[in-house]
């Protein structure tokens, strides 16, 4: 039973990110580092924010139930500034790469979009920030013992694992969006991001109030998925396309003779 629960919840919180990764990145050498450094770059924003968390615990009155309850609100809200924050210096960074790419390049265009990459930095954000928020409840997920045989609700880890599936979904479609707020310099989409990413950490506060916090989380990431899918130039018509599998025929001829330079005498 242990296993079935554990590989159960890892297909769930993890089966899509798989996905993507195997279908839109793993073929590709540049997108693949993108995803490793980006990974890098959430790895050192929880460093931070933990020891923040860490002197503000230690400095406080650790017998007072309240205050450590409210420090650790503050620490997850530092927290998920931290990661934001990371996310803009991961952009600068990728700008710069881009620049650097496209001047090497033989036809003058980086190898890689922008958007490419604001897709893969938010990939690995998510699968980073989900390894990190459900490898423990995984790891008891084995074995000994039963959720819910001391009255505890018996769907905390099927919970756990949506909730962490949800919040990879975010932080690729938070990448997407935020990227190109940057790009357009359009702040209210980046404050938006950001209380977005605030809110949905602290619906998780409303567990084990699953309904109050699950459901509403999964409606912040369809609507940002619909966001995200419309920032990164996508349609109705779009979809319509690619669901009946037509090609539309291209009227425009380019002759390849007319792009050769001519002979000198």
């Amino acid at each position: 039973m242990g296993a079935a629960v554990f590989f159960g919840c890892a297909g769930i919180a993890f089966g899509p990110a798989l996905a993507l990764v195997l279908l839109t990145v793993a073929a590709e050498p540049l997108r693949v580092i993108v995803l490793v450094a980006g990974a890098f770059f959430w790895l050192v924003s929880l460093l931070l924010a933990s020891l923040i968390w860490f002197v503000s615990v230690h400095l406080s009155d650790r017998e007072d139930a309240k205050l450590q309850y409210g420090l650790l609100v503050f620490g997850a809200a530092v927290s998920v500034l931290l990661q934001e924050a990371f996310r803009f210096a991961y952009f600068k960074l990728l700008k710069k790469a881009d620049e650097g790419l496209a001047t090497i390049s033989e036809d003058g265009r980086s190898p890689i979009s922008l958007r490419q990459m604001a897709y893969v930095s938010g990939l690995s954000f998510g699968i980073i920030s989900g390894v990190f928020s459900i490898i423990n409840i995984l790891a008891d997920s084995i074995g000994p013992g039963i959720v819910g045989i001391h009255g505890d609700s018996p769907y905390y880890f099927i919970t756990s694992a949506f909730l962490t599936m949800a919040l990879v979904l975010l932080h690729t479609f938070w990448g997407v969006i935020f990227f190109d707020a940057c790009e357009k310099r359009r702040y209210w989409c980046l404050g938006l991001v950001v209380a977005s990413h605030l809110l949905t950490s602290g619906l998780t506060f409303l567990n084990p109030w699953y309904e109050a916090s699950l459901v509403p989380i999964f409606i912040i990431t369809l609507c940002t998925g619909l966001w995200a899918f419309v920032t990164a130039g996508g349609s109705f018509h779009n979809v319509l396309k690619c669901l009946s599998c037509k090609q539309e025929d291209d009227s425009r001829v380019m002759m390849y003779s007319a792009l050769q330079v001519p002979f000198e005498d």
